[in-house]
């Protein structure tokens, strides 16, 4: 009996208690990636709330300077003017020239952007889809190169410029940061540099080749342009007129 007694005693089931098992922790890796993801929103969160900070600000305030002119070899010179004092025909050649729709969209124009990524991939010269919407955002906030990472801060920006400045104050500042000439920014540093007069003053013709110039100021002349681009300016100088009789400016002056 002793012996059948110790057997029945060493098969019993162990108490609920001494069956309890420690819990396991986390391994490292599950904690490393959770201060991952935690840095990782932080700086998402910095990161909006600084570009909701810009754009509120430069609704009202001019912008001091971009990434674009600090990088300039050449320094640069600048001087702001609002658009009441620019003259009207600088805003419709760029209109004329680069945004026949600027006041139809929201910001993207999404047949310019097809009909760019079909000519691209066709090869030859390349053409770009952008609008002045994207230009400004891309001016203003970004850097000049980039690639695709750019493009989608671009549009972000560009988003939230069309929803927070509106159309008149997109434009106005367009044209107080774009390119004009080496070491020169915005239409009214352009004007003084070119025609030794204010951006107030500027014929037609004046107007039109300065804006033809704009996407590559540093090659393109302004003041005596020859074959393509002379025939481009006097094109988009003829279009000022049809931009005015059709009202593709009226979101700058309603």
């Amino acid at each position: 009996m002793p012996n059948s007694v110790g057997v029945l005693q060493s098969t019993r089931s162990p108490s609920p208690q001494a069956a309890r098992l420690p819990v396991a922790r986390a391994p490292a890796t599950q904690h490393a990636m959770l201060r991952l993801l935690k840095f990782l929103a932080k700086i998402i969160i910095g990161f909006v709330a600084l570009s909701l900070f810009l754009v509120l600000l430069f609704r009202f305030v001019p912008v001091p300077a971009t990434a674009t002119m600090l990088l300039d070899d050449n320094g640069y010179t600048r001087d702001w003017e609002p658009l009441s004092e620019i003259d009207r025909d600088l805003v419709r050649a760029a209109i004329a020239a680069e945004d026949s729709k600027f006041c139809a969209h929201d910001g993207f124009d999404e047949e310019a952007i097809r009909g760019a990524i079909e000519q691209n991939a066709r090869g030859g010269r390349i053409r770009g889809g952008s609008t002045i919407t994207q230009q400004t955002a891309k001016n203003v906030f970004l850097w000049q190169d980039g690639g695709y990472v750019r493009k989608g801060f671009e549009a972000w920006f560009a988003f939230l410029i069309e929803k927070a400045w509106g159309k008149r104050r997109i434009m106005e500042v367009y044209l107080n940061v774009a390119e004009t000439g080496i070491g020169t920014y915005g239409v009214e540093a352009g004007a003084q540099r070119y025609f030794s007069k204010s951006a107030a003053e500027l014929s037609p013709s004046e107007a039109a080749r300065m804006i033809v110039a704009l996407p590559l100021p540093k090659k393109r002349s302004v003041v005596n342009p020859t074959g393509w681009l002379r025939r481009h300016g006097n094109t988009i100088a003829a279009r000022l007129s049809v931009v005015k009789r059709d009202g593709l400016d009226a979101c700058i002056y309603e």
